[in-house]
């Protein structure tokens, strides 16, 4: 059974780097055909894709986003990391990553719990 742990700071002062780490169990980050994500819903709002790793290393982000974004991975940890830069209050969101798999027909079939990041001074 694949899980996922999101972990991070909950809080973020304005204008600073927002980083959380999902810590991935019981699959390898670098498994073929399988791409990892980072989601938020802002309150009050829909999901918003921020962008992904896939399981060779490269990147994508949203365009709305990829400004600010960088996402890494540690393959020795099993780890994959969000850095959103020069955050503001709408950044505010529960922040969840979650797995997206061509044996399940590129559906995101495993996410983490989600974890609250709120921006404020």
């Amino acid at each position: 059974q694949v899980q996922l742990q999101e972990s991070g700071p909950g809080l973020v002062k304005p204008s600073q780097t927002l980083s959380l780490t999902c810590t991935v169990s019981g699959g390898s980050i670098t498994t073929n055909y399988i791409w990892w994500n980072w989601i938020r819903q802002p309150p009050g709002k829909g999901m918003e894709w921020i962008g992904s790793i896939t399981y060779s290393g490269s990147t994508y982000y949203s365009p709305s986003l990829k400004s600010r974004t960088s996402i890494s991975r540690d393959t020795s940890e099993n780890q994959f990391t969000l850095q959103l830069s020069s955050v503001t209050p709408e950044d505010t969101a529960v922040y969840y990553c979650a797995r997206i798999s061509s044996s399940s027909n590129n559906a995101y079939d495993y996410w983490g719990q989600g974890t609250q990041v709120t921006v404020s001074s």
